[in-house]
């Protein structure tokens, strides 16, 4: 785990963000220069962030990483307070401080054909898994879904590292309209020689998509964006009941088995804040509307 605050490497600015894109609205993306853990990251670790010395601690998935260049690409949904204050960030701004990388990557180098589906901002996170299947060899089939296709991200990275791209909106303003689901069900059916599926996006779709797959009995893999405070297992915010079992998503996630996730805990846990973020917002001038990845 890397360690740095701006103030340090001898002045220079490390954690400045050298390019800001908007992917959709209220969905930024974020390239920073952060060499040492551009150096270490896996696919499925990710960071915990502070704007400025106030500012709350943020567990962001690494999107991308380029060790040659020594940068990471963060991408962030403006939800509450905190998401709203780093989206408002510019380039040559610089974050307080990084904590990465953090939590345990996936090994992507066993798997023959995979299944990637992601839905809304979990298209983010399931980006470097996905590339990292289809480095190792893998035929990498990629479903991504969204509310419209104005809410669609990523779409053209993923075309470029999957054998088949379907896109699905509830719509039907691009691609299928209907659910990842529909589109995944159908794959099931076409092959029997699907050796994992990654699911990434609402709690919602992650229940429903192991809920399909464990009954073809695929392998299915999820990642929780659980609420976190310090990203080092100390402060128990993250746990998870998996498999009857409670697990830390910060140190034993954030990848876990999604036939063995208790999915209706988590998106109980989900709700928790809501208050306290609409309060946070009324009190920064802003509106609040809660959105699910």
């Amino acid at each position: 785990m890397i360690y740095f605050t701006k103030s340090q490497k001898g002045g220079k600015n490390v954690y400045q963000i050298l390019e800001k894109k908007v992917l959709a609205p209220k969905i930024t993306s974020l390239k920073v220069d952060a060499p040492e853990i551009a150096a270490k990251a896996e696919p499925g670790h990710f960071l915990i962030v502070r704007v400025d010395e106030e500012s709350e601690r943020i567990p962001l998935t690494i999107a991308d990483f380029d060790r040659e260049q020594g940068t990471l690409t963060i991408i962030i949904q403006e939800v509450g307070f905190s998401s709203k204050q780093i989206c408002n960030l510019t380039e040559g701004d610089v974050f307080r401080d990084v904590v990465g990388p953090l939590g345990n990557y996936i090994s992507t180098e066993r798997y023959s054909k995979v299944v990637c589906v992601g839905g809304g901002l979990g298209v983010a996170p399931l980006y470097p898994k996905a590339k990292s299947l289809q480095e190792n060899g893998a035929e990498v089939i990629s479903i991504l879904g969204a509310k419209t296709s104005e809410m669609l991200i990523m779409e053209d990275e993923f075309k470029a590292i999957s054998d088949q791209l379907m896109i699905s909106t509830d719509d039907g303003s691009q691609g299928r309209q209907g659910f990842v689901t529909d589109i995944l069900k159908d794959k099931l059916e076409e092959n029997n020689d699907i050796d994992l599926v990654i699911a990434i996006g609402p709690m919602i779709m992650m229940k429903f998509v192991s809920k399909l797959t464990k009954n073809y009995g695929v392998q299915t893999l999820v990642s929780l964006n659980s609420l976190m405070v310090d990203g080092t297992g100390m402060c128990g915010g993250c746990r998870v009941t998996v498999g009857e079992e409670t697990k830390f998503a910060c140190v034993d996630g954030p990848v876990f088995d999604g036939h063995l996730v208790d999915f209706d805990e988590q998106m109980r846990r989900q709700t928790f804040y809501g208050d306290y973020e609409q309060e946070a917002l009324s009190h920064a001038g802003g509106e609040y509307q809660c959105h699910q990845q």
